[in-house]
């Protein structure tokens, strides 16, 4: 049986083109991988590349600039992204970071649960007295927190002046009221005995006198801070005001040896209130007396500048210690309370000075060395010039 063989005859390739093929594969193979690459690379780009943040709300700067409270916007990573002025002027952010621990914890405490949370802190001011906030932090959409800000450090120290005053008020009325109730139980107890009685009630009277000063000035002192001006301010002539107030003052100088010293100017004028200046003068003329050494001088002078009215009351004490003279002004304040209470003083002299000066648009000012004595300045604002043709009338002259 004859077998059939089938041959089959392959093309005879040209080594050329096969290296050709070759080449033209790889280099489908390496764009095909190139491609996967890029793909990839892409893919995870679109994976690790955060969203872009939520931008504030259109309108929210000019919302936040009509607001009373300080505002800040933080974001998520905790940078500070809007503000006001204000917020600044309280030293709570540092470029755009906060700067205050306790605020930054409770946005933070925002961010993470979303809760409206309030506090209320003190926050140190370099060289200035600190300042107290309210501060509430709510979530803004989903990425910021909103801080608002409210300044309290004015209704603090109104606070605290109220209650130093209540507390002050009650020491120094307690003080001569026990006095004289103590006096009046050993004249009970010395009726027998004549000299003591009388020794007894003549303590009994200084003590009432000074019991009656002080419910005097601190009558005096409520009316001049409730009123929002004087009523019927008039041109005062400075001269006639610096007697009076010597006049009732010379009893206290002699009882001490002191000669006061007058100095004003004859056509110095004020406009105000005659009996307030007369009181604000005799303040300072009482206060230099009770500070001042046996035998010495006051000096009291007067004149008109460009700027306003001086008056000025210069004594020869010991002057007043520089980290003191700041705070003279306050109301019950002392610098030597033993000697201001042995010197019958109040505490209130020189505070209702302050506020007489400043119902009269002026201020006081004291200079003073340890050593060399105290001279206390009020200034006064320039009397408006009259009318044409018009004779105006000096309160306190005698013409």
């Amino acid at each position: 049986m004859n077998r059939v063989r089938r041959v089959v005859l392959l093309p005879i390739v040209d080594p050329t083109h096969a290296a050709l093929l070759g080449g033209l594969a790889g280099v489908l193979i390496g764009s095909m991988s190139a491609l996967a690459v890029g793909v990839s690379e892409r893919a995870q780009r679109r994976i690790t590349t955060p969203l872009p943040k939520p931008p504030i709300p259109d309108g929210a700067s000019a919302v936040l600039t009509v607001l009373r409270s300080s505002a800040l916007v933080i974001d998520r990573s905790e940078r500070v992204v809007n503000t006001s002025p204000s917020a600044v002027a309280l030293g709570l952010i540092d470029r755009e970071h906060l700067v205050q621990p306790a605020l930054l914890d409770a946005v933070r405490k925002v961010h993470r649960d979303g809760e409206i949370r309030e506090l209320e802190l003190e926050i140190p001011l370099p060289g200035r007295p600190s300042a107290w906030v309210l501060a509430r932090v709510a979530p803004l959409l989903d990425a910021h927190v909103l801080l608002l800000i409210d300044d309290l450090t004015t209704a603090h120290r109104v606070e605290e002046v109220r209650r130093d005053f209540v507390v002050n008020v009650s020491h120094e009325l307690k003080t001569p009221v026990g006095g004289l109730s103590l006096l009046a139980e050993a004249i009970a107890d010395a009726k027998d005995d004549p000299e003591a009685v009388e020794r007894f009630a003549s303590r009994m009277q200084l003590e009432s006198a000074r019991l009656g000063k002080l419910i005097k000035e601190i009558v005096d002192l409520s009316r001049l801070q409730s009123a929002d001006g004087m009523q019927q301010p008039r041109p005062v002539l400075i001269a006639e005001v610096v007697r009076e107030a010597v006049d009732l003052s010379l009893i206290e100088a002699e009882a001490k040896g002191i000669r006061i010293v007058e100095r004003v100017a004859p056509g110095a004028v004020a406009y105000g209130d005659y009996s307030l200046l007369v009181t604000a003068v005799r303040n300072l003329i009482d206060n230099a007396i009770a500070y001042s050494p046996a035998g010495t001088e006051v000096g009291v002078g007067g004149h008109t500048g460009l700027d306003g009215v001086r008056i000025t009351v210069a004594d020869r004490g010991g002057g007043i210690p520089a980290v003191e003279q700041e705070r003279i002004f306050e109301r019950f304040y002392r610098v030597d309370a033993a000697r201001s209470r042995s010197t019958g003083g109040t505490g209130l002299g020189l505070a209702i000075v302050k506020h007489i000066c400043a119902n009269h648009g002026g201020r006081v000012s004291v200079w003073s060395r340890q050593g060399h004595g105290s001279t206390f300045t009020i200034s006064l604002p320039p009397a408006p010039a009259p009318e044409v043709g018009a004779a105006p009338t000096l309160e306190g002259s005698s013409v």
